[in-house]
């Protein structure tokens, strides 16, 4: 089959842009063919296309196809295990058709929204429930929590119990979208004067459980707020997206937690079974029961237009987790 796929022209240095990807025509043959209908977006990708990246996993060379999770169909099969027709989810990136093993590709039930299969659920639950372990009574902050992760882990820290939960987002839009739409008990604007002067006034008491996807003046402003003891899951730094590795993953700062009884819990999540099924387990029963809202954002377009959807996911152009349908 012939196909196009999305590939990197040149690994990234700065800011990114249309010009850093290339539409290329390739040939996919295995065991299993399958259509790609949806691709997932996150803003992690940028890290993987850049020369000094610093994620534990091999950066993408240019020539290489990139993005990751995508569902598909399988219109072809030599293997008893899929069929013409089964609704499958892979890590095949950004093309229009993807080919190889069956053991690649995992069978999913029909749904009327196959985008519930590509959001970023694993990394939030790990985060939240695994390395932060919040219960009941934390006072929960999360940074960033109009994005795929954050709008997920604030929900998540609902549903374990947490008796406060305060997000902080880019405009007065996202921050009424977060209290009225996803249930925070809190939310501010991070860009209306000082955030630790926010979350002082939001959380009186101090906080129990920083959830970090942000880091910069967020990430000090949640230091001088917290109790002594608080947990900080720091799952990224999205404030400082440009520049070096120094400059994009600042190093926290460790003499002033230790000062104060905080433990900094730096993680990624690997999207590895247990934490898939783990995510997908909690989340069926809390949707079910009516106590989760699923933030996405879906864009439509060719293949050609997933790096244009890609950049405007990283100006905060949409909310939640954002995926592009295939047309």
């Amino acid at each position: 089959m012939i196909t196009r796929e999305i590939q990197l022209a040149a690994q990234i240095a700065g800011a990114p842009a249309l010009g850093n990807f290339t539409v290329a025509t390739t040939e996919v043959d295995g065991e299993v063919l399958v259509r790609t209908d949806q691709v997932g977006l996150a803003a992690t990708y940028l890290e993987l296309m850049r020369a000094d990246c610093t994620i534990p996993v091999p950066a993408w060379q240019p020539g290489q196809r990139v993005g990751v999770a995508a569902i598909g169909t399988v219109i072809r099969s030599d293997s008893p295990e899929l069929a013409v027709g089964d609704l499958v989810q892979s890590m095949t990136g950004w093309s229009e058709y993807s080919a190889g093993p069956a053991a690649q590709y995992i069978k999913l039930d029909p749904i009327a929204d196959p985008g519930y299969y590509l959001g970023q659920g694993p990394t939030a639950y790990y985060g939240m429930a695994d390395v932060a372990a919040v219960g009941e009574g934390d006072v929960v902050f999360v940074s960033g929590a109009a994005g795929g992760v954050g709008s997920l882990a604030g929900q998540i820290a609902k549903c374990l119990g947490a008796a406060r939960v305060i997000g902080s987002a880019g405009s007065p839009a996202k921050v009424d979208y977060l209290v009225n739409e996803l249930g925070y008990h809190a939310a501010f604007d991070y860009h209306d004067g000082s955030a630790a002067d926010r979350l002082r006034e939001l959380a009186p008491e101090g906080i129990s459980v920083f959830f970090d996807v942000v880091g910069g003046e967020q990430y000090q402003a949640a230091l001088q707020t917290a109790r002594p003891g608080a947990r900080f899951a720091l799952c990224g730094s999205l404030s400082s997206q440009l520049g070096d590795a120094a400059e994009r993953f600042p190093k926290p700062d460790h003499a002033a937690a230790q000062a104060r009884g905080i433990e900094l819990l730096p993680f990624s999540c690997y999207h590895t079974p247990d934490q898939i099924a783990a995510w997908r387990e909690h989340f069926s029963t809390w949707l079910g029961e009516g106590r989760f809202v699923y933030p996405q954002t879906v864009v439509k377009g060719g293949i050609e237009d997933v790096p244009q959807a890609f950049l405007s996911l990283l100006q905060g152009s949409y909310r939640g987790n954002v995926s592009v349908r295939l047309s």
